[in-house]
């Protein structure tokens, strides 16, 4: 009782102070249930000091709900893109700030104290406390059956994981011995990193809790291989397909898989008020059709869905547009954030020798970018609206420099011709294509995932302009995962795909992107899996550039000054400008975003994006309204 009268005279002042006294006024949805005693009032289940959204807007009104169309089940887990509801999290400048956590401090880089809201709670009503970090530290992360190769590797410094301290049940300790500087912005990750978890909920699937046979017994009951399968399939924060897991997120799933529809529903202890004292969100339901990725852009265009951005491409614009007034509906043009909407990626890790020889040859890829026509690809496909770019950070970025953009981007085939032939390619056979070192025509095989009619039609202009260099390019598009298996295996001698995910990064954001430490990176994946792996597998760096930008990066972890940390990316961005590792070609493409006349608070403008805007997320749908 004292606990509710305290957060009631805050929210008062909250909302004496924004002029509107909204405290008091429950969400319909849920004023039948607090009215029947089944639900504490808003202001007990509401933390004793909530976040407080920088939203104002005081039209906006409690109800309704949201239609989305996604084109597979597994789409759901967008529901937590979407919500972005996290420990820490981007605001609009990009700056991390608490979130779910009351507040957060660093100390040298390596020693992170969290501090949780009291009375915090999941979406079952349960205290959210301390004891969810205890649960997954312990019991999930360090149980070998959970977790058999240990924490993930964001919570590793040198090999070696944190010192876990739950202070006491609002305050949580996490200390490594040397700085850790990704280990926020895993936290605030389109797909976070959860290193908590509702033990509550997950204790009656885990061995140290519970007698052999009657976990046994549930196992059977389950159809799953073992307790663990069956842990792993209850606790899915990210794909939201356990209607009964517990959540911090906005709405939480009520539909179980298989189905064609899915119903999420508002989360009754979500941690977030608007300036007026109002619980967020604001939208009662969202209703999540599944239909054939194909017909999405006709069904939106019939009026089927309140906001569309997901599968919608610029091909889509002119249709949906003929159809705004009378579907009811806008189509906002938000731009894209990654770094290339498409790029070619040389394989510097190619199993042939001659042409492993020939792709590391700089001047080689320099050769290949000055002859792609950015500007014909610019007017031909995307209507002259696209940035003509290498794959890098965009003018949005603090990083951004005009020369990282440009550098060996211009349409120069003289001076291809010219690089080509100081290479010793000036021979060439009776079709006019110039024959490699060991006599073959240069025939170069692209690899492509065959998921884009987009891909093909720029390929087909590259496949001109390279024509005309000698160069003699074929496509080869396969299913997504046999396109990774011929790169990460050195079958491929060179890929298309999009380019960097985050094309907005700031100084404190990792520069992991840019450097040989994942396999899944395609120009040097036996590079990333030798890093990933600790030189287990793959192949170490042994391209003098290349290891520079490796050492830069261990700079960049290990420094925790923000000034060292930029003049770190500054020297990353140029090698990689200057080496031209992949080719990016355009940027800044227009993104369809289709929102309904019902639906209010989307911003007209947006940067439509997984990292780091997580789409929709880092606009909060939870502040989203419905005018009916």
């Amino acid at each position: 009782m004292i606990r509710a009268k305290i957060l009631t005279a805050v929210l008062l002042l909250v909302s004496w102070s924004s002029g509107c006294l909204a405290i008091g006024f429950e969400p319909p949805l849920l004023a039948n249930r607090v009215a029947a005693g089944e639900l504490e009032p808003m202001q007990g289940r509401l933390p004793l000091e909530p976040l407080i959204s920088a939203h104002d807007d005081k039209d906006a009104r409690y109800g309704g709900t949201m239609r989305l169309l996604f084109g597979k089940s597994k789409d759901i887990r967008q529901m937590v893109v979407y919500g972005y509801s996290r420990l820490v999290g981007y605001d609009l400048n990009l700056e991390l700030k608490a979130d779910i956590l009351k507040d957060f401090t660093v100390e040298e880089g390596r020693i992170f104290t969290f501090h949780l809201r009291e009375g915090h709670r999941w979406s079952d009503g349960q205290p959210f406390t301390s004891e969810a970090f205890r649960y997954y530290w312990e019991d999930m992360a360090n149980n070998e059956g959970l977790s058999p190769f240990g924490p993930p590797q964001a919570m590793l410094v040198e090999e070696k994981p944190p010192r876990v301290d739950i202070i006491d049940e609002l305050t949580v300790r996490y200390t490594w011995h040397k700085p850790n500087p990704v280990f926020l912005t895993k936290l605030a990750e389109p797909r976070p990193m959860f290193i908590y978890a509702p033990g509550h909920y997950l204790r009656q699937y885990h061995e140290n809790y519970n007698d052999p046979d009657v976990l046994a017994a549930k196992v059977k009951e389950s159809g799953r291989r073992n307790w663990v399968s069956l842990h792993h399939f209850s606790n899915r924060q990210y794909k939201l397909d356990n209607p009964e897991l517990p959540s911090l997120q906005p709405w939480y799933n009520t539909t179980r898989k298989p189905a064609e529809r899915f119903i999420f529903v508002r989360n009754p202890w979500f941690h977030r008020v608007d300036k007026h004292g109002r619980q967020l969100p604001y939208i009662d339901r969202v209703a999540i059709n599944i239909v054939d990725k194909s017909l999405i852009a006709a069904k939106t265009g019939s009026g089927e869905s309140d906001l569309q951005g997901r599968y919608l491409n610029l091909t889509d614009y002119t249709f949906l547009k003929e159809s705004e007034t009378r579907q009811k509906y806008q189509v906002y043009l938000w731009g894209k954030g990654t770094g290339a909407q498409a790029a070619i990626f040389p394989n510097l890790n190619s199993e042939d020798p001659v042409w492993r020889e020939l792709v590391r040859d700089v001047r080689f890829r320099r050769a290949l970018s000055l002859g792609i026509n950015r500007h014909e690809i610019n007017q031909v496909i995307y209507f002259g609206l696209a940035n003509e770019s290498n794959n890098t950070v965009l003018p949005g970025s603090p990083l951004y420099r005009p020369a990282y953009q440009s550098a060996w981007a211009d349409y120069d085939p003289d001076q291809a011709n010219a690089l080509l032939d100081e290479l010793g390619l000036d021979k060439r056979d009776k079709y006019d294509i110039r024959q490699m070192k060991d006599g073959r025509s240069m025939e170069v095989i692209l690899h492509t995932a065959g998921e884009s009619t987009e891909e093909t039609d720029i390929l087909e202009l590259i496949r001109d302009s390279w024509h005309n260099l000698g160069i003699k390019l074929l496509v080869n598009p396969s299913q997504r995962e046999v396109f990774r298996q011929r790169i990460f295996s050195g079958h491929a001698m060179i890929s298309m795909f999009s380019g960097i995910d985050n094309g907005l990064p700031s100084a404190a954001m990792s520069p992991e992107e840019f450097a040989p430490v994942n396999q899944s990176q395609l120009q040097w994946s036996q590079w990333g899996q030798f890093h990933e792996t600790n030189g287990e597998k793959g192949q170490e760096v042994d391209l003098p550039e290349a290891q520079r930008l490796m050492e830069l990066y261990q700079k960049w972890q290990d420094s925790a000054e923000i000034g060292d940390k930029q003049r770190i990316w500054g020297e990353i961005l140029s090698i990689h400008s200057e080496q031209v590792y992949t080719l990016g070609i355009i940027n800044r493409v227009p993104q369809p975003v289709v929102v309904s006349d019902r639906l209010k608070g989307v911003p007209v403008e947006g940067t439509y994006s997984w990292s780091p805007t997580s789409f929709f997320g880092l606009y909060h749908p939870d502040t989203f309204w419905i005018n009916e």
